[in-house]
C-alpha cells in the first residue's frame, strides 16, 4: 500500500543520517570516549524509556517529554538527558561502587520542544561522590579538551554559579514566583524578558540595576570581587569563592584561557546547584556544551551524594566538520560462476578484508564502472569472464577512482 504524504516524512526535529553523516558522527564520538577513558570514565549506557516518574520533576518544562502509556497504565518517556537516568543507575544497581564514581555515556536524547533538533545524540560525563572545587574543575577541563581535541578553533566556556543568583533573589527580596520567571528567562538568554521582568517587578530601583547588571557580568576573577561589593551576606560570600576555586584549578590544567567568569549563566533542568558552564563554537548560536554542579540530585533516589558534569550535543557538531565520500570496499569480486564469487568472497573476509560481491553475472567493464563509483580500488574476476572468454584464475586489475 502507498504510504501516505506524512508516512513518507519523519516528525518535526527528527532527522535521518546519511553514510557520511555517521561516519563523522561516529568518528568524533570515538575520539571523545577515548579522551573520557583516558581520565578514568568508565561508560555506561541507561534504557531509552524512562518510568515519567524518574525524570518528570526535573524537566523544566512538563510538555518538553515525549510521553507514552505502557500496557500497565504507567506513563514513560524519553529520556530528555542522562544525568536523572545515571543518577538512577547509581542510586540502584550501582549502590555500593566506590565513591567517586567516574561515568560517561554515548547516547540519543529527546526533547518535545520548539528547538531545531529534537533527538540528537549526546556524549557526557557524571562524577559522582565528591564535593569539592577540583571535581567541577576536572570536568570543565575535560570537557574543554574534548572541544579541543576535535579540532574546533575559537570556541569559548562560560562559567558561573547558581549560589550567586539564589543569594542576590534573597539579598534583594524578590518574590519567588518573579524569581522563577527571572531564572528561566536568563536560561533562554532572554535579555529582553528579563528587562521586562525586572521593570514590571516593583523592587527598588538598585535592586532593579543590580539584576540587570548582572547577566553582563563577564570576564575574569576582577568580578568576583565586584560582586562581593554588593553583599557580605555569608551565601553569595560562599559562592563566590568556591567559584574563585574552580576558576583558579583551570589554570593549573592549562585551560583557564578558554574559560571566561559569566554570573549570568542558569542551567534549564532545576536539580542544579553550584557551577554552571557552557560552551560555545563560532556558527551555532546555543550552547555545545553544558554542564555544572548538582549535589541535591541523588537526594531524590534515596542515596544522597554530591555529583558534577556535562554533556556535548555531538549532533550539534556535525554541521561543523565537512563530509567526505565514503571509502568503498577493499574489492569487489565477480564472474560468471556464483559459487566460486561467494567462496572467494568468503575467502577474503576472512583475511580481514571488505568484500562486494557482484550480484548476478556481469563482465569485466561493468564491473569497472561499478568499482569507479563506488570507490572501490579493486576488482577480482573468478573464473572466466561472463561469455565464456578466457582468463587466469582470480585474475585482478586495480582500479582508481576519479
Amino acid at each position: 500500500m502507498l504510504r501516505t504524504n506524512l508516512g513518507q516524512r519523519i516528525p518535526e526535529g527528527m532527522r535521518d543520517l546519511l553514510p557520511e553523516e555517521i561516519a563523522v558522527q561516529e568518528r568524533l564520538e570515538q575520539d571523545i570516549l577515548a579522551l573520557f577513558r583516558q581520565w578514568s570514565y568508565q561508560k555506561v549506557l541507561t534504557p531509552t524509556l524512562e518510568f515519567s516518574a524518574c525524570v518528570q520533576p526535573d524537566v523544566e518544562q512538563d510538555d518538553a517529554l515525549y510521553k507514552f502509556f505502557d500496557r500497565k497504565g504507567h506513563i514513560l518517556a524519553l529520556r530528555p538527558e542522562l544525568t536523572i537516568p545515571i543518577a538512577r543507575l547509581v542510586s540502584t544497581r550501582m549502590r555500593g561502587g566506590e565513591f567517586p564514581l567516574r561515568l560517561c555515556y554515548g547516547a540519543d536524547v529527546y526533547r518535545n520542544t520548539t528547538v531545531r533538533h529534537r533527538e540528537f545524540r549526546q556524549v557526557g560525563v557524571e562524577l559522582v561522590g565528591s564535593d569539592h572545587e577540583l571535581a567541577d574543575a576536572e570536568v570543565i577541563a575535560l570537557a574543554v579538551e574534548a572541544i579541543a581535541g576535535l579540532g574546533l578553533k575559537n570556541y569559548q566556556f562560560n562559567l558561573g554559579h547558581m549560589g550567586i543568583f539564589a543569594g542576590l533573589m534573597l539579598e534583594a527580596g524578590v518574590d519567588e514566583g518573579i524569581q522563577v520567571k527571572l531564572e528561566e528567562a536568563l536560561a533562554r538568554k532572554d535579555m529582553v524578558g528579563v528587562e521586562s521582568l525586572v521593570r514590571q517587578s516593583g523592587l527598588p530601583g538598585k535592586v532593579q540595576e543590580l539584576l540587570l547588571h548582572l547577566p553582563h557580568f563577564h570576564g575574569g576573577e576582577e568580578i568576583l570581587d565586584e560582586v562581593l561589593g554588593w553583599s557580605e551576606r555569608p551565601a553569595i560570600r560562599e559562592a563566590v569563592e568556591s567559584l574563585r576555586r574552580t576558576y583558579r584549578y583551570l589554570h593549573n590544567f592549562g585551560v583557564q584561557s578558554n574559560v571566561s567568569l559569566d554570573l549570568g549563566i542558569l542551567r534549564g533542568f532545576s536539580y542544579y546547584t553550584g557551577a554552571v558552564f557552557e560552551g560555545y563554537v563560532p556558527g551555532v548560536g546555543f550552547p555545545v556544551v553544558e554542564g555544572g554542579r548538582y549535589d541535591a540530585l541523588y537526594a531524590d533516589f534515596g542515596v544522597p551524594q554530591p555529583a558534577t558534569g556535562f554533556a556535548i550535543h555531538l549532533g550539534t557538531l556535525l554541521e561543523q566538520f565537512p563530509l567526505v565520500p565514503m571509502a568503498g570496499a577493499d574489492v569487489l569480486v565477480y564472474g560468471a560462476d556464483a559459487k566460486q564469487i561467494i567462496q572467494k568472497c568468503q575467502e577474503l573476509r576472512a583475511q580481514g578484508k571488505r568484500v562486494e560481491m557482484a550480484l548476478g553475472a556481469i563482465d569485466g567493464e561493468v564491473a569497472q564502472k561499478m568499482a569507479m563509483s563506488k570507490n572501490i580500488y579493486e576488482v577480482l574476476c573468478v573464473g572466466e569472464e561472463v561469455g565464456g572468454s578466457a582468463r587466469h584464475l582470480f585474475s585482478h586489475t586495480i582500479v582508481v577512482p576519479s
